[in-house]
């Protein structure tokens, strides 16, 4: 009989039958319901095969996935998530390590990314959990993510309900090497934990939206590396600059983690402790019966594969009731302030032209650095602004010549104007500015904003600051980029 390879099979099983195999075994949906039973009743063996039964769509499947998840809901499911080698598992085998001590049955899924050529995958996530992966208390199995999008493979539901339902009280998921946007773990853990190894880009990083902000704690790891406190300085100081998610009192925690040097562990554990008690489990139960109270799914026809119609259309159906649940959460938490968000946008959408320059010119009025530098309003619009300043003694270095920060205060005020105009809060995050000829008193300095690229979120601009000249003439004096994380 062909075997597969020790690595798609499970710890503590030799040899998995293949997929043929399993069918020739099992051959019914009556059979698989009785190696489901078996499996719930500690057989190892008649797990692992279940597991291949589901992750390859065999016959049977679907009554025995949904037989399994009838008897889940107990089960802990931790999803561990962040980029290709952030030390996932390493971090994963740390965990372990420590719920053995406390006895504790814990079953992993590490999903490997599967090959866009040969469609095969290494499924070597286990080889950095060998110091636990003997254990009986331990049950690792990996899955190919066979080239689903999200992070997680077709079959990870289900597997998830297995375990539950077999007695592990709990299950860690490690999902693929992620981007920005794989967040499917999102509609599957009751805790997520979001790896970010030190060094990996500046600070804007650090804001983007995405994998990071569906971390319930925020893991620094490696933290025995230079840039680990400054890593998580930046990650606390992007917590600041987000909105709070209706998720009870629960606010993401940040810890710094050396798995190697086995430091910051308990205060990993104590982190995921706090959010279990805070939020409770059973979150993938929750989000699939939000999403049948709201779509029925169409019924199946008889040739449909079963883990498409168990793992695909349960993930993809948790997955948009866990968006809705996120969209419903943000609503809740800014419910006040996105009430007002919405009549200032409705409101600025309204304004003609010279409606927005009213609004502009008004901010202008309120700014005390315009006022004490003398910077005047222009003109300006939705994402743009022009503002003027003639060059007195007030914009003069020690050398009599044009101030550097009396050039830069110019332009970050058009700057502010055109980020600002749009109604929401926009609070600058990053600039840069760089200088290409002089100027002297009696010199008039025009900065123009313009808006180059804005999301719900961030918005970046250019500023161009010139020199007035005869005739209409025009020469360059500095150039400015500027990015705005935006609050309302």
């Amino acid at each position: 009989m062909a075997r597969r390879p020790a690595a798609a099979g499970s710890a503590g099983v030799v040899g998995s039958p293949s997929a043929a195999g399993i069918s020739a075994v099992v051959g019914s949906p009556s059979a698989a319901s009785r190696l489901a039973e078996r499996a719930i009743a500690g057989d190892r063996r008649s797990l692992a095969r279940l597991l291949t039964l589901v992750d390859d769509g065999d016959p049977g499947a679907d009554e025995a996935a949904a037989r399994l998840s009838q008897r889940a809901g107990r089960a802990w499911v931790v999803g561990i998530t962040g980029v290709p080698g952030s030390g996932k598992s390493t971090l994963v085998d740390a965990l372990l390590g420590v719920w053995l001590e406390q006895g504790h049955k814990i079953a992993v899924i590490a999903i490997d990314p599967s090959s866009p050529v040969s469609g095969g995958a290494v499924l070597g996530d286990r080889i950095r959990m060998g110091a636990n992966a003997a254990h009986p208390n331990v049950f690792i199995r990996s899955f190919s993510a066979r080239g689903e999008l999200g992070g997680l493979s077709r079959a990870a539901r289900a597997a998830v309900d297995a375990f539950d339902a077999c007695g592990f009280d709990r299950v860690i998921v490690e999902t693929v090497g992620t981007g920005q946007s794989e967040t499917a773990i999102v509609a599957l853990a009751d805790t997520r934990v979001v790896v970010c190894p030190p060094g990996l880009g500046d600070d804007v990083q650090a804001i983007k939206a995405g994998t990071l902000e569906i971390a319930d704690v925020l893991a620094v790891s490696k933290g025995d590396l230079p840039l680990a406190a400054q890593a998580a300085r930046e990650m606390r100081e992007m917590l600041t600059l987000r909105r709070r998610a209706a998720l009870g009192d629960w606010t993401p925690r940040v810890v710094v983690v050396s798995a190697l040097a086995a430091s910051g562990v308990d205060d990993l554990l104590g982190a995921l402790d706090a959010h279990r008690d805070a939020v409770g489990v059973g979150r993938r139960a929750a989000l699939e019966g939000s999403a049948k109270s709201v779509e029925t799914p169409p019924p199946r026809s008889a040739t449909t594969a079963p883990t498409a119609a168990i793992a695909r259309t349960a993930t993809a159906t948790a997955a948009t009731a866990a968006t809705a649940a996120t969209v419903t959460a943000a609503t809740a938490a800014t419910a006040a302030t996105g009430a007002t968000a919405a009549t200032a946008a409705t409101t600025t959408a309204m304004l003609d032209v010279d409606g927005w320059r009213d609004r502009i010119a008004g901010l202008v009025a309120a700014d005390g650095l315009c006022k004490t530098l003398g910077i005047t309003f222009r003109s300006g619009g939705p994402g743009r602004a022009e503002v003027a300043m003639t060059v007195d003694a007030r914009h003069l270095n020690f050398n009599g010549g044009g101030h550097g920060g009396a050039i830069f205060a110019l332009a970050d005020s058009a700057f502010g104007l055109a980020s600002n105009s749009h109604g929401p809060v926009a609070s600058g995050i990053a600039a840069h500015i760089t200088y290409q000829a002089a100027v002297a008193a009696g010199d008039t300095l025009v900065a123009r904003a313009s808006e180059a690229q804005r999301s719900r979120r961030i918005g970046v601009y250019r500023i161009d600051v010139v020199r007035e000249e005869g005739g209409g003439e025009e020469t360059a004096v500095s150039s400015f980029t500027g990015t705005v994380y935006v609050k309302g």
